[in-house]
């Protein structure tokens, strides 16, 4: 039905949309000559900015890509990859950006997969390069991104070389519809192969404003960022944030991720706001350094990607103030499904905090916890977390069977279980695929984290189920002790006997260094389960005794 105006005329609505380089012409306007990108020594204006991305974007377009083409970033956080995601916005090219620490052959999985016809490539991975380049024969060209890269020489240019044959070139925003595919953004594949969730430029536009409304309220150009995360991911998303404020993100100068290099660089450009995840958050606040650097213009430091301990929280709180904020969302949702703003992060426990809670309904957007039916659940009833919303991603690509499981009636399901209090407040209990069943009664893990981790000799854990010939399943906890910290199997069963029933008492208690964590930072049970039968823990018959 075509909707009629009010007087009687016919609304010719359109799906036009804003694309998402638009705001670096904004920034260029406004702000000419204001640093939009520092990385170590180096700052770029964003008018610099704005002509370094038209300079790739004319590049990529001389070498054929065009609006739809997908383009492979493979790289470290670097200018050049910053530059990369708007030069493809403005082509209207899709961005398929992979996690840097990837191996040879997934990236030949994601090349493959998606149809990408161009792949820059940041030096220090020729490898990489060299199996595209021999196994996936629909990628045209690859382009060397040389900066901060070991000597090696491969693919047909470098990136900064085509940039500079296109100095003066100024490429237009291609006009975009709403439902025109901006990112492919890969899931970590925890489990099985990584899926392809296409983020579109009509969704990322309403993701821009929720973030800046729910996580960020009152930016402008006066803040700034430190990238502490990949930019291929939810960091990505945070940085065009700050982009369509103005405001400056500053990269860390190395790939290695140095703490205190962090408090450096956060007094010295008075940074306001950062994205990270519970595991470099509590890498922060733990590190004798927070305390040598001036951190007192920080505002925002949103952690996600993962519930955060409350423990954690606590000290968090402690050492940086009413500053951190949560939000839980998964990259089909853009991060936007629930938030935990600062104000309502206690770092006290009393009878009013609410323990657990991951927040309550982002701006626009729905929760419901269903049962299996697809029936809404009540108050406190746990269920699967799922969402409606304009930050919705337009489904998997090239994968019908993964769309058909994450959609029941218009509501994408997360695979998240939890519940909802009177108020709304959501809280996590675990992925469904972390629940176990032991003697036929469900098994959260986070539950029993969370009780683990009130021991002071516990710095991180990790419980997940096994398999048992008595009881079907039973738990085992992986454990890390805090530097100069000690404790036994023996008195982790003790300290958690008073705090959960028998039947959800892990089976054992280990000890080891450090947790396998994804290059996210999250600690994927699947590593573990993966490090538990490498070591011979673990097999056929279950858990090895003690």
């Amino acid at each position: 039905m075509t909707p009629t105006h009010p007087k009687g005329g016919v609304n010719r609505m359109s799906s036009r949309v804003m694309n998402l380089a638009h705001p670096l012409r904004q920034n260029a306007r406004r702000f000419p000559d204001k640093a939009g990108l520092i990385w170590g020594a180096r700052r770029w204006t964003w008018r610099e900015i704005d002509e370094e991305v038209s300079a790739l974007a004319a590049a990529l377009a001389a070498r054929g890509l065009s609006k739809g083409d997908r383009l492979l970033v493979h790289s470290k956080n670097t200018a050049q990859m910053f530059f990369s995601m708007f030069a493809a916005f403005r082509l209207g090219v899709v961005w398929v950006p992979t996690n840097f620490r990837l191996m040879p052959e997934e990236v030949i999985y994601l090349a493959d997969f998606s149809g990408a016809r161009g792949f820059l490539c940041h030096g220090d991975f020729p490898e990489h390069a060299r199996a595209v380049a021999e196994n996936v024969p629909g990628v045209e060209f690859i382009w060397r991104m040389e900066e901060q890269a070991k000597p090696a020489r491969f693919g047909e240019a470098d990136v900064g070389a085509r940039m500079a044959e296109h100095r003066d070139a100024r490429i237009e925003d291609v006009a975009v519809e709403h439902n025109d595919p901006c990112w492919f953004f890969f899931t970590s594949g925890t489990t099985g192969r990584s899926k392809a969730a296409v983020l579109t430029h009509g969704q990322m536009g309403f993701v821009l404003v929720n973030h800046l409304c729910d996580l960020l309220p009152g930016s402008t150009e006066a803040d700034a960022s430190l990238v502490v995360a990949p930019l291929s991911h939810g960091a990505g998303v945070h940085q065009l944030n700050l982009v369509a404020r103005g405001a400056p993100t500053i990269l860390m100068p190395s790939e290695k991720f140095d703490v205190e290099e962090a408090w450096r660089l956060i007094e010295m450009h008075r940074v306001t706001n950062m994205f990270t995840v519970p595991t470099i958050l509590k890498m922060l606040a733990e590190h004798p350094s927070v305390d040598r650097f001036d951190h007192s213009s920080l505002r925002h430091v949103i952690y996600a990607g993962a519930p955060m301990y409350r423990e954690d929280q606590k000290f968090a709180l402690k050492k940086l103030g009413k500053v951190i904020v949560q939000y839980f969302g998964l990259g089909e949702v853009t991060g936007n499904i629930t938030v935990l703003p600062a104000a309502l992060h206690d770092p006290e426990d009393h009878a009013n905090t609410r323990f657990g809670t991951c927040g309550f309904e982002r701006t626009g957007m729905q929760v419901s916890i269903q049962n299996d039916r697809g029936e809404e659940l009540g108050p406190h009833e746990s269920g699967e977390i799922c969402v409606i919303g304009p930050a919705v991603f337009a489904g998997y690509y090239n994968n019908p069977e993964a769309n058909e499981k994450a959609f029941r009636a218009g509501w994408f399901r997360t695979g998240d279980l939890g519940h909802m209090d009177e108020q709304g407040f959501v809280y996590i209990t675990g992925r469904a695929s972390d629940m176990y069943i032991s003697g036929g009664s469900n098994i959260y893990p986070r539950e029993i984290e969370e009780k683990i981790l009130t021991h002071p000799a516990i710095a991180e854990v990790a419980v997940l189920g096994v398999p048992d010939k008595m009881w079907g399943e039973v738990g085992v906890a992986v454990a890390v002790l805090r530097d100069g910290a000690a404790a036994s199997e023996t008195e982790l069963m003790e300290f958690l006997g008073a705090k959960v029933p028998r039947y959800k008492m892990p089976k054992r208690f280990l000890f080891w260094e450090a947790l396998p964590k994804s290059g996210y930072g999250k600690i994927p049970k699947r590593l573990i389960k993966d490090e538990l039968e490498k070591r011979g823990l673990i097999g056929p018959d279950g858990i090895a005794e003690a």
